[in-house]
């Protein structure tokens, strides 16, 4: 579409916010009035030629006691949605009285169908109406969405000459570019949570680049589905559709692409359909879900070729986790499995839930066919490095890295998303790996590849151009080596966390006090004290084991009296089957080891602690994907000869300044 065009109609609608709500809202709620109008408007534009007929069907319709009209009305209108009530916009603007115009844009609402009627619901925009009715502005907001200056229509504008086009019509891209921008701008005024509801444009089209591009040749003349459990508006449910279909063509390949979605958030869920719908998707406009992906699952017997999502990250789900049965308690089969035999619990601490949603994805993938499904998700560094071996987070990586599903992690350079300036990470993930790729994981470190923006959006001061996302993507098709990509088998970042157990030694001093207190029974203390008294001097105090056998009391009575009677003493003998948990101490030790455990143990442990042993009921594995461990780059040291000059510097700016000092006190 013509650029100048966009911005105008971006320019004009954006100052109706300025011209007829600035004394009614606070800037932060000129969305709910702005961003419904928009969709009543396109829509509107769509429906005006067919609404004679519509209403003609509808006539006959209710006449004939018909009283299912909707499929009908809405095959007549050619479009997936419809508006049945006797107004337009156009007539609707025309209105000057209050109270008439009212009633009759309520009626006009009611008589979308039922698709358009709910998401005019989510964004709550009859709580609008009384407000604009109240402060008079309702017909002048109306008035400038009908404006001659701008046409939201598919069909252009002509010149009184019926000729020459004065403003061209908005194709359905062009209409969806339009919405999505002001949907940017008004997230950036109310300055949205950290990656909420948005992902910019450039991160999108570098994950579509990574989920397509690898199989691109693969693309068959065959219906695909696109998956975002978060959606949030829709973009990059959008922008996948682009990109596949793109790539299809390219190849010679006629696709039907199918999006779905789920979202929680009532206003972003109605963003994104009425995108889908203003953008001519209406069939997938409905396969878009409300509610939490967690909890109320809107797609839970599907499955997916291709999944992208932006999840919320450092967000509690201790709302989910209790509708699930409790932390303890979830047995969903998304995020607990039986993995080589052993239960697995993939639940994540309850104040970050990011990574469910990238089970969820991994739940949903095609098993059998012969592309899988493919998978690119953006978390924040929580996600590769949080959680020891055995915790939910733990846990998860492992079954992705052993299952092989993992085909490559990068790292985003901060300040890359509108709302946070932290550093993310994109997953790249496949169940029909490549050969070359198979036991093989990628890490590309993109922290450095950016290109400065001219003017900072919120947080964002750098983007991915095409040229880098090119870049991004040759090293990783290439799976090349260098200072920002390595690839390693999938074992690098497995680990086993060992219990590494010392003996417990104590020495015996059999003379000092024990509390009365300690024994319930008559007597007992008596007969402890004459059997300390009685004891064999022969019996060792440097042996716990030996003395305790000499004295002849009850286990029971033994273990009351030993913490009175003993202390620690490394020279002393070790207690058989005992440990000292003062010298317990967790090792993690590398899958790619030699020897493993055992080795380990031996060379690295036994060599200072010749007594250390394990307790193997205790291993756990664990693994963990450090970027910071394969790509720090320490900062060079300066040479001594630059320290020199740095002092000589310092030491004659020094000398400058107490000389003018001395001059001033002179």
């Amino acid at each position: 579409m013509n650029m100048d065009n966009h911005s105008a109609i971006v320019n004009f609608i954006w100052s109706i916010a300025d011209d007829c709500l600035r004394d009614v809202y606070v800037r932060g709620k000129y969305r709910d009035v702005i961003l419904p109008m928009i969709v009543i408007r396109r829509l509107d534009s769509l429906l005006e030629a067919s609404k004679p007929n519509v209403l003609e069907l509808k006539s006959k319709l209710e006449q004939a006691g018909i009283t299912d009209t909707w499929p009908a009305l809405c095959a007549a209108a050619g479009y997936a949605f419809c508006n049945a009530s006797p107004f337009t916009l156009k007539e609707l603007a025309g209105k000057t009285k209050s109270q008439t115009l009212e009633s009759d844009f309520i009626e006009y609402l009611d008589g979308f169908s039922e698709n358009v009627r709910e998401i005019i619901d989510k964004f709550k925009f009859r709580n609008q109406i009384p407000t604009m009715i109240k402060a008079d502005i309702l017909g002048t907001v109306i008035g400038k969405f009908m404006s001659s200056e701008i046409n939201l229509s598919p069909n252009p504008v002509y010149e009184k000459d019926g000729k020459t086009i004065k403003l061209p019509g908005l194709d359905n891209p062009g209409m969806g570019m339009i919405f999505e921008e002001l949907i940017r701008r008004f997230n950036e005024e109310n300055n949205e949570e950290a990656g909420e509801h948005w992902t910019p444009r450039d991160v999108v089209e570098l994950m579509s680049d990574l989920v397509f591009v690898p199989v691109a040749d693969k693309i068959e003349d065959s219906t695909y589905v696109i998956y975002d459990g978060a959606c949030g508006t829709g973009g990059m449910l959008t922008v996948a559709k682009e990109k596949l279909s793109a790539l299809a063509q390219e190849h010679g390949k006629s696709v039907s692409v199918h999006l779905y979605g789920q979202e929680i958030n009532p206003e972003t869920y109605a963003i994104a359909t009425a995108d889908l719908l203003i953008k001519g998707d209406g069939d997938d406009a409905k396969n878009i879900a409300y509610g939490s992906t967690l909890t109320e699952d809107g797609h839970s017997s599907m499955t997916f070729d291709f999944m992208l999502s932006n999840p919320p990250y450092g967000k509690s789900w201790k709302t989910d986790a209790e509708k699930l049965g409790g932390k303890n308690g979830i047995t969903d089969s998304r995020f607990t499995v039986t993995h080589n035999g052993e239960f697995l619990s993939m639940i994540p601490r309850t104040s970050d839930g990011q990574l469910l949603f990238l089970l969820n994805n991994i739940a949903k993938m095609k098993p059998t066919t012969k592309l899988g499904s493919r998978i690119a998700e953006v978390h924040n560094g929580s996600s590769i490095f949080t959680g020891d071996a055995g915790s939910g987070e733990s846990n998860a990586r492992r079954y992705i890295v052993e299952n092989d599903l993992l085909e490559a992690v990068i790292a985003v350079p901060e300040n890359m998303f509108y709302n946070t300036g932290i550093g993310t990470f994109v997953w790249l993930l496949s169940n029909q790996k490549e050969d070359r790729r198979k036991g093989k994981i990628q890490l590309i470190d993109a922290t450095e590849m950016k290109s400065p923006l001219r003017k900072n959006l919120g947080s964002k001061n750098c983007e991915f151009t095409p040229e880098i996302r090119a870049e991004i993507l040759r090293i990783f098709m290439n799976m090349e080596e260098s200072d920002i990509s390595r690839v390693f088998s999938k074992e690098e970042f497995l680990y086993w966390s060992v219990t590494v157990e010392r003996p417990l030694r104590l020495r015996v001093y059999p003379e000092r006090p024990i509390p009365r207190e300690i024994f319930k029974k008559p007597g007992e203390y008596e007969a402890v004290r004459k059997s300390l008294e009685a004891v064999l001097p022969e019996a060792p105090r440097d042996d716990w084991a030996k003395f305790a056998k000499a004295l002849r009391l009850k286990a029971d009575i033994l273990r009351k009296i030993r913490p009175y009677i003993t202390e620690k003493d490394p020279s002393a003998q070790a207690i058989a089957g005992e440990a000292d948990p003062d010298l317990r101490d967790i090792e993690s030790v590398p899958f790619t080891y030699p020897g493993g455990v055992e080795a380990f143990v031996r060379n690295e442990v036994q060599r200072f602690a010749p007594d250390a042993f394990t307790d193997d009921t205790k291993t756990q594995t664990g693994c963990e994907i450090s970027f910071t461990k394969y790509f720090y780059r320490p900062e060079e040291s300066r040479s001594m000869a630059e320290i020199l000059v740095a002092l000589k510097s310092l030491e004659e700016q020094g000398r400058t300044i107490m000389t003018r000092i001395e001059g001033d006190i002179s």
